[in-house]
């Protein structure tokens, strides 16, 4: 009886050890079962981790990339938008310095993480609302400079218009003053040529040479409403056939300007012209014979000819 209650027991002994071998197990399979799960689910977020690492990196290098090329874009337009507005008399030191700013952001490094690229796209659409502006002013200077275009067409042809008035208008006072001026030149009429012998006799020509001591030129002034009331030096100069005018300094007679040309004349008066048709008379001594032919007599005042005759010696 007792034997069989020892045996039970080692029996009993037996199992527990057993059991207590078997819970061992257990645990220990379920440790490793943890540490495995736990080492696949870290596994499994560091994996998660990079693809999201590669995934930000690769969309952070694609948005530098759009970022890269609209600064360029910009930096194109920049230089367009400089010259239209330069070439239209606008201010270009804004969009100078906002070239300046996009040249500075293009040469810096392409590494930049998610925030400095949000920072360059926000400066990006800063530079894209300058140039809309830009476009703005363009056009606001474009209309300026039709307005000032249209402005200065229409001087200009008023300007021309009233050249032409004013060319007109001096051309017809320059017409109308040589008018008035030749209307105003004293004529000469009613000429008479007196030979005087040295008797003091007067006969009218012809004369023979023999009979001419002296020689008188009478004429009168015509009548000239428009001439002034002045002072006049008249003027008479005698020629022969040959065209050689009869002078002498020692009895009066001298030069004049005629054409440009300096020509003599034979006896000369002043006079106080006052268009009441004034008779005037001149003697003339040549103190030598007048070779017979035919003479020419012609009388002058200012720069002008009043009128001419001819005589015969015979």
């Amino acid at each position: 009886m007792e034997a069989e209650n020892n045996k039970n027991n080692t029996q009993e002994s037996a199992e527990v050890t057993n059991q207590k071998k078997g819970n061992k197990s257990t645990i220990l399979v379920i440790i490793l079962s943890l540490i495995i799960i736990a080492q696949a689910i870290k596994i499994y977020v560091d994996h998660q981790e990079s693809v999201k690492k590669e995934v930000q990196l690769n969309t952070t290098e694609e948005d530098l990339a759009t970022t890269m090329q609209k600064l360029t874009n910009i930096s194109e337009e920049l230089d367009k938008k400089n010259i239209e507005i330069e070439e239209l008399g606008g201010n270009v030191e804004e969009l100078e310095k906002a070239k300046a700013e996009v040249e500075a952001e293009l040469n810096r490094t392409r590494k930049r993480d998610r925030q400095a690229i949000s920072d360059l796209r926000d400066k990006v659409e800063g530079f894209q609302e300058l140039l809309k502006l830009k476009d703005e002013e363009i056009e606001k200077l474009r209309e300026v400079n039709e307005e000032l275009l249209t402005e200065n067409t229409s001087l200009k042809t008023e300007k021309n218009t009233l050249s032409t008035t004013l060319r007109e208008v001096n051309e017809s006072k320059e017409e109308l003053e040589s008018k008035v001026a030749l209307a105003s030149q004293l004529r000469a009429e009613n000429f008479k040529v007196i030979a005087i012998n040295a008797r003091g006799k007067e006969r009218d020509m012809p004369a023979k040479s023999r009979q001419i001591d002296k020689i008188k030129v009478v004429f009168n002034i015509a009548e000239n409403e428009v001439a002034p009331i002045e002072g006049k030096n008249i003027m008479i100069r005698i020629g022969d056939d040959k065209g050689q005018v009869i002078f002498d300094v020692a009895k009066g007679s001298g030069t004049f300007m005629y054409n440009n040309k300096e020509e003599f004349f034979t006896a000369s008066q002043e006079i106080l012209f006052d268009n009441s048709k004034q008779e005037l008379s001149f003697e003339y001594m040549k103190g030598s014979s007048y070779p017979p032919g035919l003479y020419l007599l012609e009388a002058y005042t200012d720069d002008y000819k009043m009128g001419s005759t001819q005589f015969e010696v015979k």
